[in-house]
């Protein structure tokens, strides 16, 4: 009875926690099936189109070009012997550490009219004005495209690196013997043995590039990302940003959909389920420069160029941007970054643990419920969490209202809100982490612990805790870092007169003024290089 009344416990967090961080979304689905007659018809007869033509195809052309960037270089790593392959492997992973905003400001500084690249043009060739000559303008949707590819191509290197290494060597070998070179062998063999793989990293790459904010606000890009920020704060009219910001989630469904159903029939089974490091192919003479040219490049532009440049402004303004608002700014990202981590992580064991306890596929549900929050874009996820708890504090000031002590703006108007919403988002994250790491514990080790007496929360407490502390630490490192980089949520929900280093950086970016805010930008990127060294370090370990 005392472990049934236990379980009892465990199923009312788990279902509080699923429907609890499920909620904005049904309260954004509901308000975007209200009517608004007159602001979204203005909207949907002039310029929603050109947002939603806007949006697919930077979604389109960031995962077309992650492929292209990532693909040959994960082939590279995963199968071929070549100078520096060793340090490309981890070092490739980089750029997922800088913000799309920063590498976009600083590519634009390189190569504006005003800017260094296009000076030094005119000085060698004599050119006076730009009718003299043509040059690319970066900031266009073209432009976004690239920036945002720069970014996230590192979530499919990593993802289909592994996969590579996952897939035996024997099957390669076999299509060689038969004829078939190594180009043709990877399109035949190690490309439909990954598909699975790649299309999750593309489905994970394009809802990155659909929920970007920062950088196409900076390039001027209409999207259905900033429609919904300048609907909200040019029209005031909250359901018309959440009708747009259901297209948004009815392109990203469409997309989900579109994959599962396209690998619905296809089944691969392997042998081989360790890590292969024995390259197939050795590279020497010019296919081995050429390799090491393509991943220094990539490396370069990418993230070598970028913090170089941010160095280079935080030596020449120090004294700026070494000041009390960069000290009290971090202090706050990293204040709420750590409570959403620690609450994400909480909340995670807490239901998978009931998973765990209940093996069956209801149980799934309130991981699942929770998990629904990662496919929101940082503004969706504002509007998202808004709804419900300005309906929450509508109804709590009217009826306190007759006995003076209405509270207003209690909820949404303090951090509140970006912590809630921080949890709805990076939750998942942490969900995943922690449930890969409970499926690596043994069933015996809960039937030895409840044999000996123990109760489900002395078993979770004494037992499981310490053998996920690996991944907790993960977990926690992951939801840290996507926190302090988060902008566009922390922009819409801040407090009055609250900034993070991230909406600082910003500012100090849209004003063209980058330089006086260098030092968080580095402070940001440098944080973010902490996960990856553990996640690298991680797999380096496990295998």
């Amino acid at each position: 009875m005392q472990f049934k009344f236990s379980l009892s416990w465990w199923q009312l967090i788990a279902w509080t926690t699923g429907l609890g961080l499920s909620l904005p979304l049904g309260f954004l689905i509901f308000e975007s099936l209200q009517s608004d007659p007159l602001v979204f018809a203005h909207l949907w007869e002039t310029v929603l189109w050109d947002y939603i033509r806007n949006t697919i195809v930077l979604i389109i052309g960031v995962a077309f070009l992650s492929c292209v960037i990532a693909m040959p270089l994960g082939w590279l790593v995963a199968y071929c012997e070549f100078p520096g392959k060793k340090l490309f492997s981890s070092a490739l992973m980089l750029p997922l550490a800088m913000p799309s905003y920063l590498i976009a400001y600083v590519y634009t500084d390189l190569f504006d009219y005003a800017g260094p690249v296009q000076i030094a043009l005119r000085d060698a060739f004599g050119w006076q004005s730009p009718d003299d000559y043509r040059f690319f303008d970066i900031r266009t949707l073209g432009g976004a495209i690239v920036m945002l590819a720069l970014v996230l191509y590192p979530y499919l290197f990593l993802i289909f690196k592994t996969a590579l290494k996952e897939q035996s060597h024997k099957l390669v070998q076999a299509a060689e013997s038969m004829g078939n070179t190594p180009v043709q062998s990877f399109f035949k063999i190690s490309l439909p043995l990954s598909q699975g793989a790649i299309a999750a990293a593309v489905a994970l790459i394009s809802m990155e590039a659909m929920a970007d904010f920062a950088t196409v606000s900076y390039f001027a890009v209409s999207t259905l990302t900033t429609a919904v920020y300048d609907t909200w704060f040019g029209y005031y009219s909250l359901t018309a940003a959440a009708k747009i910001s259901g297209i948004m989630l009815l392109i990203l469904f469409v997309a989900i959909f579109i994959e599962r159903y396209s690998r619905r029939e296809q089944a691969v089974f392997e042998r081989q389920t360790q890590l292969s490091y024995e390259p197939l192919y050795h590279l020497s003479g010019g296919k081995a420069f050429a390799a090491t040219a393509f991943a220094s490049l990539v490396l370069l532009v990418a993230f070598v160029v970028p913090v170089w440049v941010l160095g280079g402004y935080a030596i020449d303004y120090f004294e700026q941007a070494w000041n009390s608002e960069f000290f009290l700014f971090a202090w706050q990202s990293l204040k709420i970054s750590a409570l959403v981590s620690v609450l994400a992580i909480s909340l995670s064991i807490l239901v998978v643990y009931f998973q765990r306890l209940t093996p069956s596929p209801a149980s799934l549900w309130p991981g699942r419920l929770a998990s629904t929050g990662y496919a929101l874009p940082g503004t969706v996820l504002a509007i998202a969490i808004l709804l419900p708890l300005t309906t929450l504090e509508e109804y709590i000031n009217l009826w306190l209202e007759p006995y003076d002590k209405a509270p207003g703006l209690f909820l949404s108007g303090t951090l509140f809100a970006i912590v809630f919403a921080y949890v709805v988002r990076f939750y998942a994250i942490a969900h995943g982490s922690i449930e890969s790491s409970f499926s690596r514990i043994s069933p015996s080790l809960d039937m030895a612990s409840q044999s000996m007496g123990r109760s489900a929360r002395q078993t979770l407490t004494s037992v499981h805790i310490p053998i996920l502390k690996r991944g907790i630490l993960t977990a926690g490192l992951l939801v840290f870092i996507e926190c302090m980089k988060e902008l566009p949520a922390a922009l819409l929900l801040r407090p009055f007169n609250f900034e993070t280093l991230a909406t600082h950086v910003f500012q100090y970016v849209s004003d063209e003024q980058l330089e006086l805010a260098s030092v968080a930008a580095l402070f940001i990127v440098l944080v973010g290089l902490i996960p990856l060294y553990f996640i690298n370090r991680s797999m380096e370990q496990k295998h």
